[in-house]
């Protein structure tokens, strides 16, 4: 049996980027001017932003969690897709690459959507536990610091609906996970997660190859 995928070149991503759910002009300048900060790596692409804004429609989500927002792109991809009425929290320990996020969010007319947290993610995530918030959301995605993959997943299998949706960024990282002679910790921890994800009776789980690939949990 063949394990062949496609190989998604800059013509091919090209043609994604034209065919899939279009952006808007501000997610347009927003991604390509954070595309020219030395960190720019750090947030996802166009077609992550259409698929998770898919995603958002699909479990008809109208709370949801963010946990690691950088310049907001992702986050505006997903308040952009909530209805009327909809919030997403977001965790974030930068100030200074929030305020991009900010203002982008001011200009698509979602900010009154977005309620953005400073400080420790796990910290946050407690304390809307601690709030009562269990249950309460329908969609988390998490795309912050590896080595606490799994504290962040935890925390949301609390705070997410059965039936929702857990999004985990980052789970391929550029292929490292499948050389195992790469034992760093941001690999090992993804690595560890991805095969707990597998296992867990708690949640179905599916991991994708769309961007840096995605790990998709539904809470049981």
């Amino acid at each position: 049996m063949s394990r062949s995928t496609v190989t998604v070149d800059d013509r091919l991503a090209a043609y994604l980027d034209d065919t899939n759910r279009p952006e808007s002009q501000v997610q347009t300048r927003l991604r390509e001017d954070t595309g020219q900060m030395s960190n720019g790596g750090m947030q996802i692409g166009a077609n992550q932003g259409s698929f998770m804004a898919f995603l958002i429609g699909l479990v008809g989500a109208r709370n949801a969690l963010e946990i690691g927002t950088f310049t907001g792109y992702s986050a505006l991809s997903v308040a952009s897709a909530l209805p009327a009425g909809g919030k997403l929290v977001c965790c974030d320990v930068s100030v200074e690459w929030t305020n991009i996020g900010r203002k982008a969010w001011s200009q698509a007319g979602v900010a009154d959507r977005i309620e953005l947290k400073i400080g420790p993610a796990a910290v946050t995530l407690d304390a809307l536990i601690a709030d009562g918030q269990v249950g309460r959301f329908d969609f988390a995605f998490i795309d912050a610091d590896k080595e606490n993959y799994d504290r962040y997943y935890e925390q949301c299998l609390v705070l997410v609906r059965k039936g929702g949706l857990i999004a985990v960024d980052n789970m391929l990282w550029d292929g490292a996970v499948a050389d195992l002679t790469d034992q760093s910790v941001s690999t090992t921890a993804i690595r560890a997660l991805n095969l707990k994800l597998r296992g867990d009776p708690r949640v179905d789980f599916c991991l994708i190859p769309v961007g840096d690939g995605i790990a998709l949990a539904r809470p049981l």
